[in-house]
């Protein structure tokens, strides 16, 4: 293992801002479908259109990543985000908005997960679950204040002024990471790129354990994200709640990952991997049927905290396993694991819009409660055989 040549409070920076972007539409969403005269459920498609090339292009930029070095990868991509996130502001329909959210999530692809890849290289198995919790707490707050701002920008400004802030200010953090690694050698894999890059891929695949930890975060990011994308618009829909309100509803999912990230070390003591994806997906279960089934929209607050807590406890422990996936090539084995997650929330998303624009938002939630009840159980019971 080789010190850390880039903080990780600087590698956080660029992580908050691409988790901030995704978490912003979440209050947005219902506003954004009415301006350009459109269902909530087919507005959805500016969610599915980021997470799914955000999810392809994990092939390219791990193979990338080890190829020509992690920080190189992570600056470009970031610059490149950070263009791209600032032109949503001018779109004049939803053609367009939807077209830059692709752009933009193909090249947010190459940050936190490349990121994931650089931790795993530069901190030893026994304390990298405590590193990727430190670097998590950047991506919590990426979850509370996108939320929030999504809220306060949607109800007194504009939808469309907090892209071109987070375009600016994601701008900038590039601009720090490059004067702090453009003259770093960082050491990398000697493999050329080409066909042959992509066969990792499948050995990966021929795995057991590989075969669980995909699996689990395809389904993870298919019935949580899928379904929470529709979270803010039910609140508005049922409740009427201002924009504003449902911002900050929304970021106490963020809370709960902040709580996560405090407590990581006495969690992993008491639970170990098991225990945190059983007890993070059964909170996870009962906070979507309870969102679904309980009358009051008080209830809401706490439970999107636990949903963010649950979903921490178990997303944390397969990303970790993941980084031991292949040591070699850590950088593709991590891009395998947030390809899955991505892809999962792109059809999960599209999928869940068609359950709420036909049959409403209590069967989606449901649906998705139910499902990952049934994760937690195989995960554990896989894990428990793997052992």
């Amino acid at each position: 293992m080789t010190k850390p040549s880039v903080s990780l409070g600087l590698l956080g920076a660029a992580a908050f801002m691409v988790i901030a972007d995704v978490r912003v539409i979440d209050p947005l969403l219902h506003i954004i479908a009415e301006e350009f005269g459109v269902g909530v459920g087919s507005a959805a498609v500016i969610v599915s259109a980021y997470t799914i090339p955000y999810g392809l292009f994990q092939l390219v930029y791990g193979p990338l990543g080890d190829r020509i070095g992690k920080l190189k990868v992570i600056t470009a991509a970031l610059a490149a985000f950070a263009v791209g996130t600032a032109l949503c502001a001018f779109v004049s329909n939803i053609v367009l908005l939807t077209l830059l959210r692709f752009l933009t999530g193909m090249f947010a692809a190459g940050i936190i997960p490349v990121t994931l890849a650089y931790i795993g290289d530069n901190f030893p198995y026994a304390e990298r679950q405590t590193a990727i919790g430190k670097y998590l707490s950047a991506l919590v707050l990426g979850q509370i204040l996108g939320g929030s701002l999504g809220g306060i920008f949607g109800e007194y400004l504009s939808w469309r002024d907090i892209f071109l802030v987070f375009g600016v200010v994601s701008l900038v953090i590039a601009g720090i990471l490059w004067r702090g690694t453009r003259h770093l050698k960082e050491k990398h894999s000697q493999t050329r790129l080409g066909w042959n890059t992509f066969k990792p891929y499948y050995q990966l695949l021929t795995k057991p354990v590989a075969q669980t930890v995909i699996i689990g975060v395809f389904v993870e990011g298919f019935c949580l994200f899928g379904a929470f994308a529709y979270v803010g618009a039910f609140l508005r829909d049922r409740y009427d709640l201002p924009y504003v309100a449902i911002g900050f509803m929304l970021s106490g999912f963020g809370i709960g990952g902040l709580i996560y990230s405090r407590c990581v070390q006495w969690l992993v003591r008491r639970l170990g991997e098991i225990g945190l994806m059983g007890v993070g997906g059964i909170l996870m279960s009962i906070c979507f049927l309870g969102i679904a089934l309980l009358p009051n929209w008080g209830f809401f607050i706490p439970l999107s905290v636990l949903m963010g807590l649950g979903f921490y406890m178990m997303h944390s422990t397969l990303q970790t396993q993941a980084t031991e996936l292949a040591p070699e090539a850590r950088g593709t084995a991590v891009s395998l694991f947030a390809f899955n997650l991505f892809i999962g929330q792109g059809i999960g998303a599209a999928v869940f819009g068609r359950v709420v624009d036909n049959y409403g938002y209590v069967p989606c939630f449901i649906i998705a409660g139910v499902a990952i009840a049934f994760l937690g159980l195989w995960l554990v019971q896989r894990k428990k055989n793997h052992i």
